[in-house]
């Protein structure tokens, strides 16, 4: 299958394209920062520079990879979780318009998957019920590739 990974540099994505790279997938990480380039060559993605805010280049870079599914895990979250305040409007604005964007962009993809909600944030320590392991959505999201439309909550048991 060829799997398009919009922020395949984020803490879901960089967990990801290696299990989808493990499962024989053809893999195209998209990410806004061209310093992450290698890091996604080395986890076995085709890497792609492109601001999901730049629609047009956006629809480029999906049409000339033409993915079976699109997956994805956009956000705009700091590194510091006391920033998470400041962050708020980017995140939402990466939610609302990127997500658009990536929509608009896979018009002819037959598969789309996004990542949502709140509590998405913590990477080490866990936030209230219900919760998930950025391992676990990583693999779940994996094995979601090819499942029926519907929402599917990823939590902890």
């Amino acid at each position: 299958m060829r799997v398009f990974v919009a922020a395949a540099s984020g803490v879901i994505g960089v967990r990801l394209v290696p299990l989808l790279v493990a499962a024989g997938h053809e893999v195209v990480g998209l990410t806004r920062s061209p310093e992450k380039v290698e890091a996604l060559r080395r986890l076995g993605a085709l890497p792609v520079v492109c601001d999901v805010f730049d629609r047009k280049a956006l629809r480029a870079a999906v049409g000339d990879f033409g993915p079976d599914v699109i997956v994805s895990e956009l956000t705009d979250l700091p590194d510091d979780r006391t920033q998470l305040q400041t962050y708020r409007s980017a995140n939402d604005r990466m939610r609302r318009e990127g997500t658009r964007n990536l929509l608009a962009a896979a018009a002819t993809t037959p598969r789309f998957l996004a990542q949502s909600g709140p509590g998405t944030f913590y990477e080490s320590e866990l936030p209230e019920s219900p919760r998930v392991s950025v391992d676990e959505a990583a693999k779940t999201t994996a094995d979601l590739l090819e499942a029926e439309s519907g929402v599917v909550t990823i939590a902890d048991a």
